[in-house]
């Protein structure tokens, strides 16, 4: 039974690449699936029977190596993250719950700073600085004139990358200006709110080479991390976690308690305070909905 890869679902067709010849059919999920509670979705590792009109039929999601419910996808090793510089202003809470989210799921995070012509070189060195020093990889673009372009390429190489970022931050541009074509829609900037309108209606891996796999996916204005426990917040907070061995008390929340090591840290300047109020932020609200979970 031959194997394939799922690079896009329109309205429960998928489209899958044959491993064997790279041919691309079209296939449905067997009803087992249903039965068994079972949904493909892009990224996965299938098997599947081939039928006589030329399309397949899904018959078996082989294991998945992790799986993101927002954008549904699986076996992603790699999220850009792409933050604009202005038009839309930079969103650094959405940017730490992404990062914290890539480290809670084993997936390696990339920062692209884009939109770099729009901003100060100081402004943008600002946030770059802060997220490097964490140990970050921090690639500044200007994808409508293609700057940076080539470092991001280098990244994508034996990776399943998706780009993820508010709409309107340039991830479109960027994919088209990687593949020199016009693959997605570029979206358009409201004039009267300044913020993007999402043109990505749906996740598709494009194919750079046999291991290389870029996603486009629709834009969001939020970012949920709810699957993290409030009291495990601070793992996922690679520049916070490496103080937790530090504090008095265990279960210490970092935010109340005497004798912290991360807020220690802090006080010395070893941290930086504005990730250290978002992470006050997140885990106050993680902690809330758990406290109202039933």
């Amino acid at each position: 039974m031959p194997k394939g890869l799922i690079i896009s679902n329109i309205s429960n067709i998928y489209e899958v690449e044959n491993c064997e010849d790279g041919k691309i059919i079209k296939c449905i999920p067997r009803g087992k699936l249903k039965k068994e509670d079972i949904t493909p979705v892009v990224g996965d590792n299938i098997q599947f029977e081939c039928q006589s009109d030329g399309t397949g039929v899904i018959s078996e999601i082989l294991e998945r190596k992790n799986f993101v419910k927002r954008p549904k996808m699986s076996n992603i090793t790699q999220m850009i993250f792409v933050v604009s510089m202005k038009m839309p202003k930079p969103d650094l809470l959405l940017l730490d719950k992404q990062l914290a989210f890539a480290e809670y799921k084993h997936i390696k995070p990339v920062i692209c700073l884009n939109k770099t012509d729009l901003e100060k070189e100081t402004s943008i060195n600002k946030i770059a600085d802060v997220y490097e020093k964490i140990g970050y990889k921090v690639i500044k673009t200007n994808a409508k004139t293609g700057e940076g372009i080539e470092q991001i390429c280098k990244y994508l190489e034996n990776n399943i990358t998706v780009l993820s970022g508010n709409s309107g931050v340039g991830k479109s541009t960027l994919i088209n200006n990687i593949f020199k074509d016009i693959l997605t829609i570029e979206g358009e900037i409201s004039n009267k709110n300044k913020r993007g309108k999402n043109t990505t209606t749906c996740t598709t891996l494009y194919k750079i080479d046999n291991n290389s796999y870029i996603a486009d996916t629709p834009g969001f204005s939020t970012f949920d991390i709810y699957e993290i426990e409030s009291k495990d917040l601070a793992k996922y907070f690679v520049d916070l976690s490496k103080y937790i061995d530090d504090c008095e008390f265990i279960g210490c929340t970092h935010i109340k308690e005497d004798n912290c090591g991360i807020k220690k840290a802090l006080e010395n300047k070893e941290i930086n305070i504005q990730r250290y109020e978002t992470y006050c932020k997140l885990y106050n609200e993680l902690k809330e909905r758990e406290l109202h979970r039933w």
